[in-house]
């Protein structure tokens, strides 16, 4: 595929402009958009300028990250605390994702979402009151691993890094979950499995494929 240089600014209006046109796969009165990316790409902050964009043409959306999704942490590190295997596989808890966060936006749903279940830091359950999107309204989920678990997307975008650029933009203690975006590569290939790819190696000049 062939990439282009463009700004976030003129991304995430192409970005928002794209969604305005989408409409639910389903039937159903909300849209549902997955950025996926490893944390180092900074999902959560595009998926916010994006839902920032949507709202300033009057589109409500509401962002939700999986990191507010991980499972126990007594099964997260069942295999220990550095197993890319166990992260890839057993972090995130997508059967919650599933129930909380897409379940209140199928047809006839009551769009009340919950816009995360555990707390990353203290393992204990956050207890956050459920959000009511309005019909209509947009949910941005980001995270990394989106794309290989048949979530009920409308539309995604996978941000991608080169394996020289996620190891250069990640903290070293986070080292260990490289085999784990390796593996993620191999078996989903998530440049050719998402709608739009932006290429996101140096976080200043954003590259994308375009959109069909």
């Amino acid at each position: 595929m062939r990439l282009e240089a463009i700004t976030w600014e003129r991304l995430t209006e192409a970005i928002a402009d794209k969604v305005l046109e989408t409409e639910a796969e389903d039937g159903g009165s909300w849209v549902r958009i997955g950025v996926d990316g490893a944390p180092a790409a900074r999902g959560g902050e595009f998926a916010g300028r994006v839902e920032e964009a949507l709202r300033l043409r009057g589109r409500g959306g509401i962002v939700v990250g999986t990191g507010g999704f991980l499972r126990p942490a007594s099964l997260r590190y069942e295999h220990g605390r550095y197993d890319p295997d166990a992260y890839y596989s057993d972090w995130f808890d997508t059967g919650a994702l599933r129930r909380e966060v897409f379940g209140p936006l199928e047809t006839g749903g009551s769009g009340m979402v919950l816009p995360d279940l555990r707390d990353p830091v203290t393992d204990r359950a956050t207890r956050s009151p459920r959000t009511e999107l309005p019909h209509g309204g947009v949910l941005l989920l980001h995270g990394p691993f989106l794309l290989g678990h048949w979530f009920p997307f409308d539309l995604t975008v996978h941000l991608g890094l080169s394996p020289a650029a996620l190891r250069r933009r990640m903290d070293h203690s986070e080292h260990w979950t490289l085999p784990a975006f390796q593996r993620y590569e191999e078996e989903v290939g998530p440049a050719e499995a998402a709608d739009v790819l932006v290429r996101a190696d140096d976080p200043r000049h954003p590259a994308w494929g375009g959109m069909g």
